[in-house]
């Protein structure tokens, strides 16, 4: 989100975490996505047919998923890496999470095992291991502890995606690596992420979008991704920033990797008119029916000294536009 005027050493900070993150999404970009499987894996509520999907849960929570739009659920096989998996009826499974933090891939595999979709599973550190502001000497920060004003808010989240470099590169959905939605903090590792699933699927969905409108997207640059509230603070952005609690994105398209937005609207430059072209994409991929209700905030920002022009888009409940 955009952020107030700052002086010359936050401007430096400001280059050098663009520069970071054009080297994250250099060796982050799909080179071939998984194939679309025949069937799609319903859980909490969602529906998506995405053969690669994330899915975070705390050490020894149950989750119910279940094929849908398959032929009847008949021949589907669940195979999880680690955790207890109970069958409940045809393609229907319950769930539940290994007690250790760490990434434990559930196979769901179609009838003659020829097409398979993939759930990312997450077990999360429960927020309770933060030790003061840091989480195995990762700063975290402090999360607000009252509600927006209005009383709309948010608490801490419920954990954390521990990120290492085994893991750091894994897909979690078609065409986004969980690396690219790392805080821009400085740290060593493991580093931690929150990651909010429906923020994939509207990214998802908004790539689709872009590429059928005509523009050439492999996926799109996450400038910002995930923000510890200790980062958001030094940044001067606003204290209950959707960044905090993985549920926002400030994105553009960089095919040529050169760290700004591609010329959209064939004026020869990067600029403020770029991202008006994919703002506008994805106001209208968000009014959509299959995205009703997915995508909250929505906002277009120019280049400054600090980087090119981008756009954010967020999943909060309500519309905001900016």
């Amino acid at each position: 989100m955009a952020l107030r005027r700052r002086p010359r050493s936050f401007i430096m900070l400001a280059y050098a975490e663009l520069a970071l993150g054009a080297l994250l999404v250099a060796g982050a970009r799909p080179a071939d996505p998984p194939a679309p499987a025949a069937f799609s894996v319903r859980y909490r509520n969602v529906d998506s047919p995405h053969p690669v999907r994330a899915l975070t849960v705390l050490p020894g929570e149950t989750v119910t998923f279940e094929v849908a739009h398959g032929s009847q659920g008949a021949g589907y096989v669940a195979r999880p890496a680690a955790g207890r998996i109970v069958p409940l009826d045809a393609g229907r499974w319950e769930w539940t999470a290994p007690p250790a933090p760490g990434l434990y891939p559930i196979h769901v595999v179609g009838p003659g095992g020829t097409d398979s979709v993939t759930l990312q599973a997450f077990v999360v550190v429960p927020y309770d291991r933060l030790a003061g502001d840091f989480l195995n000497g990762y700063r975290i920060g402090r999360y607000p502890e009252q509600p927006a004003r209005g009383g709309v808010g948010h608490g801490p989240p419920a954990g954390f995606v521990e990120v290492t470099r085994e893991n750091e590169n894994v897909l979690v959905s078609p065409h986004f690596r969980l690396k690219q939605f790392l805080c821009k903090q400085a740290a060593g590792y493991p580093k931690y992420v929150v990651l909010d699933e429906r923020l994939l699927l509207a990214l998802e969905h908004v790539l689709q979008r872009v590429n059928a409108a005509g523009h050439q997207a492999t996926t799109f640059h996450v400038m910002s991704g995930y923000r510890t509230p200790a980062y958001n603070r030094s940044l001067g952005n606003v204290r209950y920033s959707q960044h905090q609690w993985g549920a926002a994105a400030d994105i553009f398209i960089d095919e040529d990797l050169n760290g700004v937005m591609d010329d959209l609207n064939g004026d020869g430059r990067s600029s403020i008119g770029d991202a008006e072209v994919l703002y506008r994409l994805i106001d209208d991929s968000a009014a959509r029916p299959e995205a009703q209700g997915l995508i909250g905030g929505l906002g277009k920002y120019p280049s400054t000294a600090a980087h090119g022009p981008f756009v954010h888009v967020d999943v909060r409940d309500g519309t905001a536009r900016w």
